[in-house]
Order: C-alpha cells, then sequence, then structure tokens
C-alpha cells in the first residue's frame, strides 16, 4: 500500500516559503515525497492570458487565487519583473535533496509551459526542456532523472523527449496505473507514474467541499485501496501555504488507513521487474480543472509503431 507525493513547486514564493514548511510537516510525519521545481523565470502574472479559456473564471472564484499566491506574485511577468526561481531560491532546492528528498524537473517557465505547449513545435518544445534540465543541471550538479510536466501539459515532441533527456520515469499525466504512453500509436518507452486522485484545489467549492473538509473527501477515495498505489500531486503554493492544515490531515489520515507514504522513485522501483501495460494517452479533461490535460486511456491492445519508438 504504496501513496507517491508529488510537490509541485510552480513560483518563487512557493520556493522560498511553501518547501520549507512542507519539509518540516513531511518530517514530522515520517513521509517521503519528490519535489518537481519550476527553476527558470517566475511569470504567474501571465497566467491572465487564460481568461478566455472555460472554466477560467469559475475556477478563480472557488480557489481564491489572490490569497493563494499572493498580489506580488500574481504581477510578476507584467507590472514586476519575472524572477529567476533557480538563481533566487536554488539553496532551497538544493536543501530539499540534501534532507533526503527526491528532486526533480518541473518546467523552466510554468506559465510559459502550460499556456504555450498546445501547437506547439519540436524546436520550441525542446528548448523549454533543455533551458530547465540545463538549468537544474547547474542547481544540483547532476541532471534530472524524472519530470512532471506543468499543468499536466504535454504534446507529443515533448512525449518522445522524455526517452531522449535520460529521464528514468515521468509523471507529467492524470490517470490510475503505471504504464507506458502510446500517443497515436507511437510507443513511448519512458515509463508514466500519473497522477491518480483529485488535487485539493480540483475539490474545494464543489458539492459543498470546502478548505475545511476537503481532506476527509480526499480520505474517502483512499479508503479502499487500489491494487497498485497512488500518486497525490500537491503544490507548494497550496499545501505549503494555506492548505496546509488540510494536508497535515491527509497525511495523518493516510497513514491511518496503512498506506506509506513515498517518494515517487519507490513506487517506481517497486516496478522494474514488472512489464508495464502500454496505455493509449492524449488529452482530455479533468472535473475542476479547466482546459486539457495529458490523460491515460485505454490499455491499447493493437499495433504500435515500434520504429519510430526506437
Amino acid at each position: 500500500m504504496l501513496l507517491a507525493l508529488k510537490i509541485d513547486v510552480d513560483t518563487l514564493r512557493g520556493t522560498r516559503e511553501g518547501v520549507p514548511r512542507l519539509l518540516d510537516v513531511l518530517r514530522r510525519h515520517g513521509a517521503g515525497a519528490t519535489f518537481l521545481f519550476s527553476v527558470g523565470p517566475d511569470h504567474t502574472g501571465r497566467a491572465i492570458r487564460r481568461v478566455f479559456r472555460p472554466g477560467f473564471f469559475e475556477k478563480v472564484q472557488r480557489t481564491s487565487v489572490v490569497r493563494h499566491y499572493g498580489v506580488k506574485t500574481l504581477l510578476y511577468g507584467t507590472l514586476l519583473p519575472g524572477p529567476d526561481i533557480g538563481r533566487c531560491a536554488g539553496d532551497v532546492m538544493r536543501r530539499t535533496r540534501d534532507e533526503g528528498f527526491e528532486v526533480g524537473v518541473h518546467a523552466w517557465d510554468h506559465v510559459k509551459w502550460q499556456d504555450g505547449l498546445d501547437g506547439a513545435c519540436a524546436e520550441w518544445t525542446g528548448k523549454q526542456m533543455k533551458l530547465a534540465c540545463d538549468r537544474f543541471t547547474d542547481i544540483f550538479k547532476e541532471a534530472p532523472r524524472t519530470h512532471g510536466a506543468a499543468g499536466w501539459q504535454m504534446n507529443v515532441h515533448a512525449m518522445r523527449l522524455t526517452q531522449v533527456l535520460g529521464f528514468e520515469y515521468c509523471s507529467d499525466g492524470r490517470g490510475t496505473y503505471p504504464h507506458l504512453p502510446v500517443w497515436n500509436a507511437e510507443l513511448i518507452r519512458c515509463p508514466q507514474l500519473p497522477t491518480t486522485l483529485p488535487t485539493l484545489d480540483e475539490l474545494i467549492g464543489t458539492e459543498g467541499i470546502t478548505e475545511a473538509n476537503v481532506a476527509k473527501r480526499v480520505l474517502a477515495l483512499t479508503a479502499t485501496p487500489p491494487q497498485v498505489g497512488h500518486v497525490f500531486t500537491a503544490h507548494a503554493e497550496l499545501e505549503g501555504m494555506r492548505l496546509a492544515p488540510a494536508f497535515e490531515q491527509l497525511l495523518a489520515g493516510w497513514k491511518a488507513q496503512g498506506y506509506r507514504l513515498v517518494p515517487m522513485r519507490a513506487w517506481y522501483e517497486t516496478l522494474q521487474a514488472l512489464a508495464l501495460p502500454r496505455c493509449e494517452v492524449g488529452p482530455a479533461t479533468v472535473p475542476g480543472r479547466g482546459g486539457t490535460l495529458l490523460c491515460q486511456g485505454r490499455e491499447f491492445l493493437g499495433d504500435v509503431d515500434l520504429a519510430r519508438a526506437a
């Protein structure tokens, strides 16, 4: 009964303030986790361009974006210059690794990736991933071994690059169990460990769910353990700040349910002797989140274009 904790770190504030608080919480509960860092410029304010996307205003109203992120962060990249997260807070990132937590790469520019990937060419996609990997290597003096896409956004070029850039596994999408992804009949040989549970901000404000009872809702979803483990995605800007009480309730509740709280690598290492199923992947919607995300589809039973994946 493994439950892997994946923590996305999107902003400078999340790195400086949210991550240290999460380290303290995780240590108190004896929990492991994988921290995925945005390592380039913080351009959070440019997310205002999502105003025309379906569901944008509804999500903003439900999740109190200003309270979670702070006014200053929401001005980065517009009225304020976007600070370089890796250069300003590399010490926090290294502290995370030095305290025994797994670290990986999230993005170079979180907003640019999340808003620009759809329809992007191979050159644009490759440049963004190379910038992220190079900065990660500069910070940690070693290349990243895992990747979790900003906003669960991936295209076929990014999927191919997960094989080329040396990632041992990735957690780029949403789904129900580990798999080898198949994009339009093209097999990608880098395993995917998808997020299997809804995030707190996807639940709050729906069906009477509040910050006070959201942990109870998630614990109800994990009361019956799956045949394989779970991956829960937290955010340094949410669970490391305003939603910290709910996160502590989750950690205590999961331990009471019998789960072992581990980094994603611990789950990945249990899978290496297994033949992972091949599953179709592609853009799809997820309740509580606007736009489309990379999502796991049905298990692939037909022929796969192995020549393109070689």
